[in-house]
């Protein structure tokens, strides 16, 4: 069995996940497999249009994320692993790679309120700074409001250490 370690950093849009995931990394030294820096590049390879093409892209962002991550794994070395993970869909695919490779996961759940997380989501939009294939723009506010009321982003039932964070403030977290 492995001794690969992977920490998986999951959590809502808009929490935080991408600059825990990102500085823990760097600390670690492990690599940073991230669902959205995949999509970006399917983006910039295959263009980008609407919001259901943004989707189509989505899914094919999870499945080559989880194709890295199980090479990676395969080779004995361990990673971060970023996005916002979906426990109904995402659990089992964790458990088959727990399965063939023996892992040890540490999950870092992102939470913050759900007021800053709206307003991240607006500053996001308004910023410019994402790539326009997300979409981000196209999502309105309220859809967005809806989103967050599902509560459908949360722990993956895999096991290991589990941790909630809430980055509100990246400088009082102790990476």
């Amino acid at each position: 069995m492995s001794s690969a370690l992977v920490v998986i950093v999951t959590g809502p849009p808009g929490a935080g996940k991408t600059v825990l995931g990102r500085s823990l990394s760097r600390e670690l030294r492990f690599p940073f497999i991230g669902k959205d820096d995949i999509k970006e590049v399917l983006f910039e390879t295959l263009g980008w249009k609407d919001r259901q093409w943004s989707m189509r892209l989505g899914a094919a962002s999870f499945e080559l994320l989880f194709h890295v991550l199980d090479r990676r794994l395969a080779a004995g070395e361990s990673a971060v692993v970023e996005t916002a993970f979906i426990p109904h869909y995402h659990t089992a695919r964790f458990r088959g790679l727990q399965k063939a490779y023996g892992f040890q996961p540490v999950q870092i759940v992102c939470t913050a309120d759900d007021d800053v997380l709206f307003q991240r989501f607006t500053r996001r939009i308004e910023s410019g700074e994402r790539h326009p294939g997300h979409a981000d723009h196209l999502t309105s506010y309220d859809q967005f409001a809806e989103l967050l009321q599902e509560r459908k982003y949360g722990a993956l039932d895999i096991g290991g250490l589990l941790l909630e964070v809430d980055p509100t403030d990246f400088d009082a977290v102790d990476v």
